[in-house]
């Protein structure tokens, strides 16, 4: 399990103060109005800011690890895709930055682009997918990462909302076939009704303790509220 102890995230001028425990295999929620410090929660988490405190995986101290070293995989709003690679090539980037997989390497990106719905794709560049495909190739090279924590910062939100649904579905699924503990950051009630059992709420300065979703979002706390216009 992810345990956060006083830890607090610095970026920049902001600060946001944690003390939680997410449990191994659950789908999180990361909730609250703009600018409380949702993304900030995930760049902690991950290694990509500053932050002093307790933060143990497992037990395992994350905070003296860099951010490839740590046992997580980070899914952005921007997939990042290269264009000049083809989407197998894309999806061996995660698992090999220099390519050489070999045929063991290659047969598990063919296996992972058949788990996220693209098999017989691999040969296509990333021009000539749709949006919906495109965030399949990003998810496909997470999960060939095969890290136990994965943090999505909205990865979907530039999808339309069928789109969005059946993406939203297809990580639950994936993440509950492979034991992954998810957080995700969402702006969208409905999103985290979907797919999160539990929600942290981000607001003032504080990522909160998971509590379940509908408890949260059917009694919100007035900052809450007043984002989602409850």
């Amino acid at each position: 399990m992810l345990d956060l102890d006083e830890l607090t995230i610095t970026q920049g001028d902001f600060a946001l103060e944690a003390t939680l425990t997410v449990p191994q295999g659950g789908r999180v929620a990361v909730l609250g109005p703009s600018g409380g410090g949702k993304s900030t929660l995930l760049l902690g988490i991950g290694g990509y800011i500053a932050t002093q405190g307790g933060m143990t995986w497992d037990g395992e101290d994350l905070s003296p690890l860099a951010p490839g070293a740590r046992p997580i995989s980070t899914l952005f709003q921007a997939h990042n895709l290269f264009p000049h690679l083809t989407v197998a090539r894309n999806v061996g980037f995660g698992l090999r930055p220099d390519l050489r997989l070999g045929a063991d390497g290659w047969a598990r990106v063919a296996q992972v682009l058949g788990q996220v719905g693209l098999e017989g794709m691999g040969d296509r560049m990333p021009a000539s997918l749709s949006g919906g495909q495109q965030s399949r190739v990003a998810l496909a090279r997470v999960l060939l990462r095969a890290q136990p924590l994965l943090l999505l910062d909205e990865p979907f939100a530039a999808l339309g909302p069928a789109l969005k649904v059946e993406m939203l579905d297809l990580v639950a699924q994936l993440a509950d076939q492979n034991g992954l503990t998810v957080l995700m950051v969402t702006h969208d009630r409905a999103d985290a009704e979907r797919f999160a059992k539990d929600t942290i709420l981000v607001a003032g300065g504080r990522a909160h303790p998971p509590m379940p979703t509908q408890a949260l979002l059917a009694n919100p706390p007035a900052e809450l509220a007043a984002y989602l216009g409850t």
